[in-house]
């Protein structure tokens, strides 16, 4: 649930005079679920196919180095390309705010008369937005185009996504490590077992983590984002059980 705030009116001046800040929620959430699915997947899928330690450990560790950093690039560059788009838009809207201003004011008033204004109000609502151009340009952006006050910093982005990856994807095979090591004596149905449940608790764990963020229960988000790793989990292990003969 995010923090309620105070409606006191200087607590409201401040809260609104304070600079916007991006949310990198979203990239978190995406790698951690997305390592800890892809890792477990080939756990599930080796364990299916009931082939050894070793093995686990090797296409284990390399999906969550390989796949991670790939993850990482791939929201790199479309973080990119959205703050590039959002900076060509907002150039675009400056030129035809210099060549075309009567044009760019009469989209300013269409737009108040879609929020429902009319007449006299109608007229100061179009002087009040266009007698300042930043905040001309900010209102076009955000209107006509949709874009957000606030872009991401891709770098920031990337990061996230990785280290989600790496920490949610690690989960399944901290068993498989520890056996490698000699610190736990297990068999490998009960590696895979161990390896199962704690990923199943990583999976709830991200889940429930967003219900601080957004206005939801959450061990219901947890319950969710579970039932769709586990979903992803069971596929794996059946393909490897049924192409287990395949393996020599």
């Amino acid at each position: 649930m995010p923090n309620e705030h105070s409606h006191e009116p200087d607590d409201i001046a401040q809260r609104l005079e304070a600079p916007f800040r991006a949310s990198y929620l979203r990239d978190y959430v995406y790698g951690g679920i997305d390592g800890a699915v892809t890792t477990f997947a080939i756990v599930a899928g080796v364990a299916g196919a009931e082939l050894s330690t070793g093995i686990v450990l090797v296409l284990g560790l390399a999906n969550l180095v390989g796949d991670g950093f790939s993850m990482a690039a791939g929201n790199y560059s479309g973080t990119r390309s959205e703050v590039e788009e959002n900076r060509s838009l907002r150039a675009m809207e400056h030129r035809h705010v210099d060549h075309h201003p009567e044009g760019e004011r009469e989209e300013v008033r269409q737009i108040f008369v879609r929020k429902g204004f009319e007449g006299p109000a109608l007229e100061a609502a179009v002087d009040v937005i266009t007698a300042e151009r930043e905040r001309w340009i900010d209102f076009m952006m955000t209107e006509e185009h949709g874009q957000s006050q606030v872009t991401r910093a891709p770098l920031r982005a990337a990061l996230s996504t990785f280290i989600a990856f790496l920490i949610c994807g690690a989960a399944p095979l901290i068993p498989y490590l520890l056996s490698w090591f000699g610190w736990v004596d297990a068999g490998p149905s009960l590696l895979f077992q161990i390896a199962g449940l704690m990923t199943c608790c990583v999976f709830f764990s991200i889940g429930s983590a967003q219900g601080l963020f957004v206005d939801k229960p959450g061990w219901k988000l947890g319950a969710e984002t579970l039932a769709t790793g586990a979903s992803a989990a069971a596929i794996a292990y059946l393909i490897g059980w049924a192409l287990k003969g395949m393996v020599a």
